[in-house]
């Protein structure tokens, strides 16, 4: 006669959202609960690698990584998370989850393939876009915009670019003296620079760009680089709606719990957490919410727990290529080679994939 087998008395943790910090919390909780990953993707996607994969889509292979190369111990449900009630989380599959512990790292929206093979070909569709064209009109003066500008200067020295952002200066949460850096910079590559200027796109016709200030901006291709909505849209009608600021973050304590709730935690960019958003400080996030998770677990004192300090000036490094970058550190900025090395190489893939437990 067989024995049955006995339900698992571990706790259930739910973790919604399969980025940074939500990889980094289901991997290392996975050990010491029943871990589940609600994401719509089948892979982890090392988001400040997406440029370099734009224009060279083969290093896609090594900043794409399925959930299941890390997370051998946990349930993975690929679809979205569309309501919370009670303990449970909804999915748009018909499913409903019931945890113990919620984990909600959502993040940013985007409209990204969800079969990691598909991915690496819109990739490759980007590169042949960018090789085909003559000319390249970039939307938008942050990190994401800067980054492309960089890359595709230094790999397609030729191609004429034109960037466009709506504000005074690039890099707006950087100093100005680092923005003015950049700023040099992607003239000396010969990138034409337009600030204080947007580009309506409804009126975009065969090639022909107009901008705000009525300037006419001709080009072959266009690359959108402009913020993206936070994803907490499937959080607007659930339990948690009233916990959610006018900018759609989730409002967190020092433990990283949402607020009136305890055991509910969020990490990464969904967070009212008052510092720029970083793949690191995510990683931050994720390790204190570790922390908490695994005391509460093993029934330590609530006044134990860990405490998130929000990051008042942290250090920031945008990469222009593959050699070069610029630094923002608490009191100065640099331009060159040194932030290119510290970051532009590699972009740090080799040390989050060994983060994740994964040979490089």
């Amino acid at each position: 006669m067989t024995k049955k087998k006995q339900a698992s008395t571990e706790p259930v943790v739910v973790v919604v959202g399969g980025g940074i910090a939500g990889a980094l919390v289901a991997k290392v909780l996975q050990s010491h609960a029943q871990l589940v990953l609600i994401d719509p993707k089948e892979y982890f996607e090392i988001t400040w690698a997406e440029l370099r994969c734009k224009v060279e889509p083969k290093f896609a292979e090594r900043s794409l990584i399925k959930h299941r190369n890390y997370l051998n111990k946990i349930r993975i449900i690929t679809s979205y998370a569309t309501g919370i009630t009670g303990n449970k989380v909804l999915t748009s599959d018909g499913g409903s989850i019931s945890f113990d512990y919620l984990v909600i790292t959502t993040g940013h929206t985007n409209s990204n393939s969800r079969i990691l093979k598909d991915r690496i070909q819109e990739f490759r569709q980007d590169k042949q876009k960018i090789e085909s064209a003559k000319s390249i009109l970039i939307i938008g003066g942050g990190p994401t915009g800067v980054e492309l500008a960089g890359e595709i200067s230094t790999d397609f020295p030729n191609k004429k670019i034109i960037l466009v952002h709506k504000g005074p200066r690039l890099l707006e949460f950087i100093s100005p003296k680092a923005s003015q850096k950049t700023l040099d910079w992607l003239i000396s590559k010969k990138v034409e620079v337009l600030l204080n200027q947007s580009v309506d796109l409804s009126n975009n016709n065969e090639g022909f760009y107009l901008t705000s200030n009525g300037e006419k901006i001709t080009s072959d291709c266009h690359f959108v680089c402009v913020g993206k909505p936070i994803g907490s849209n499937w959080l607007s009608n659930s339990d948690l709606k009233d916990n959610l600021d006018l900018k759609g973050r989730l409002m967190v304590d020092r433990n990283l719990r949402v607020k009136g709730f305890k055991n509910v935690f969020a990490a990464g960019d969904i967070t009212d957490i008052p510092e720029i958003k970083q793949g690191y400080l995510a990683q931050r996030h994720a390790m204190v919410v570790v922390k908490n998770i695994k005391m509460l677990i093993k029934g330590i004192n609530e006044n134990k727990l860990g405490k998130y300090n929000a990051a008042s000036s942290p250090p920031a490094i945008v990469s222009l290529g593959r050699n070069c970058g610029v630094a923002q550190f608490p009191c100065f900025a640099i331009i060159g080679w040194l932030p290119g090395f510290i970051k532009s190489n590699d972009l740090f893939v080799g040390k989050t994939r060994k983060l994740m437990g994964l040979k490089d």
